[in-house]
């Protein structure tokens, strides 16, 4: 597990500023975060008692993200895939579908370049760069620094491009509502089977690059099977970025949560009155 690997000791850097672990004030959790390096030499034990600390540390800054997304309407999406799937060029396509009606926010990561929110600036809508380094996953403390930084509008939508990566995202909570997984019809049938628990952590697969589908001999029914196998509940939409197939049903997904995220800011509201 990336927890243990050292793959996150190199520096983060929050739309181009050294991200500090005590930059403010975490309510929910007093203690230092914890920096593992390489573990090649730990025993069993020792790293499953780091790993569990770690994920345990991680979702009590996952809920307190999700509660002030509560608090405010604010639907977040965790968008996940491996490199090359179109991530962000779906990405694009969704907000200039969206962004007359709703208020779109969106942060990038990358183990470098600001390349990816660059392209979403250009679209109008405010886009934060986390460079994760030699990280392989965006995690909970990163976004609620990112969080922090943009100007987050009520009953909006947050977009998070998490890190090309079908392995260690899936593990992160990151105070999400959902996550996306995203995988492109040239990467191959069985990607569901092989990184099982990205598939079962996602509520919604979008099945991408469906345009060419002609020119490949890639069987979209054995790659639903193998999805479901993984994860039986697991909600499937075939789109293309490109040709815009599928988008209108993946933004039709995307606006029915947004109600959802609606109903649970009025819900908290009312608790908070008659309490």
């Amino acid at each position: 597990m990336c927890a243990t690997c050292g793959c996150g000791t190199d520096q983060v850097h929050v739309d181009g500023k050294i991200l500090h672990h005590h930059d403010h004030d975490h309510p929910e959790d007093a203690h230092a975060h914890m920096h593992v390096h390489c573990a090649s030499d730990m025993n069993v034990s020792r790293r499953v008692k780091i790993e569990r600390a770690i994920l345990a540390q991680n979702d009590r800054y996952a809920q307190s993200n999700r509660q002030f997304l509560a608090e405010h309407g604010i639907l977040m999406l965790n968008l996940v895939s491996s490199p090359g799937s179109g991530k962000t060029t779906l990405l694009v396509e969704t907000i200039r579908a969206l962004q007359n009606a709703l208020p779109i926010a969106v942060i990038e990561g990358d183990q470098q370049t600001d390349q990816d929110a660059a392209r979403i600036r250009a679209t109008g809508v405010s886009a934060l760069q986390i460079n994760t380094g030699k990280g392989c996953h965006l995690d909970a403390h990163m976004i609620g620094h990112a969080m922090q930084q943009l100007t987050l509008q009520e009953n909006s939508i947050l977009f998070i491009e998490n890190v090309g990566n079908l392995v260690c995202p899936a593990g992160f909570d990151l105070g999400e509502a959902h996550k996306v997984v995203i995988l492109s019809v040239t990467e191959g049938e069985d990607k569901p089977l092989k990184y099982p628990d990205m598939f079962r952590a996602a509520d919604l697969m979008l099945l991408n690059k469906c345009d060419l589908l002609p020119y490949l001999s890639f069987d979209v029914n054995r790659t639903i099977e193998y999805a479901h196998r993984v994860n039986p509940s697991l909600h499937i939409i075939q789109v293309s970025a490109t040709q815009g197939t599928g988008i209108p049903e993946w933004i039709n997904w995307i606006r029915n949560e947004c109600r959802q995220a609606a109903i649970t800011q009025v819900k908290n509201v009312h608790s908070l009155q008659s309490g």
